[in-house]
């Protein structure tokens, strides 16, 4: 299978441990800052969290994605407040961790299928979104059935349904963002 290289090493090409290092917190710290921007939307806001995530998969590819995502649950952990609406610490064990954990697979997905499979035209890029997101919508309905006490129907209600519009929307625009970069390391 042919790998494509990630948007990030397209533009920075010198391969560095510092590199990789500063490229994960930095996309730590992206999307610490999209989890606290708040859009109104119908039926429930948006955070801009998921297209952090999204873009950091997509950008930084499946292992440096996923690390940047696993150092922001490291600082929410340690009680910095870079979750939704400032949360930290106890946002790991609410209803909604199992997002927060899915998150870890929606970046490491994103950047594998984009890698190996999708490559990085617009609609390939969108594809490698498509099967983050149901990587990222498996733990939290899951573990918003078992916490809850919802039902599956009801965990699906209310932790997937209102967001699939805003989740598609992110995805469109994370793609489109991350197609931009290419072009810009191709000239």
């Amino acid at each position: 299978m042919n790998r494509q290289t990630p948007m990030a090493t397209a533009i920075w090409q010198s391969p560095s441990l510092l590199r990789d290092a500063a490229l994960i917190v930095g996309g730590s710290m992206v999307i610490a800052m999209a989890a606290q921007i708040a859009v109104p939307m119908f039926p429930v806001p948006m955070t801009l969290q998921t297209l952090a995530i999204l873009f950091i998969g997509l950008s930084l590819g499946a292992w440096r994605g996923a690390a940047a995502v696993a150092l922001y649950l490291a600082e929410g952990a340690m009680g910095l407040p870079v979750f939704a609406n400032g949360a930290s610490t106890a946002a790991l064990f609410g209803p909604t961790a199992g997002f927060l954990y899915g998150f870890v697979a929606m970046a490491f997905i994103a950047g594998l299928v984009s890698e190996r499979v999708t490559g990085q035209s617009l609609f390939g890029l969108i594809a490698a979104g498509v099967v983050a997101n149901v990587a990222l919508y498996v733990p939290g309905i899951l573990y918003l059935d078992a916490v809850t006490g919802l039902d599956l129907g009801g965990a699906l209600s209310a932790g997937m349904t209102p967001f699939l519009i805003g989740d598609a929307v992110k995805l469109v625009i994370a793609a489109l963002i991350v197609t931009g970069g290419f072009k810009l390391a191709r000239r």
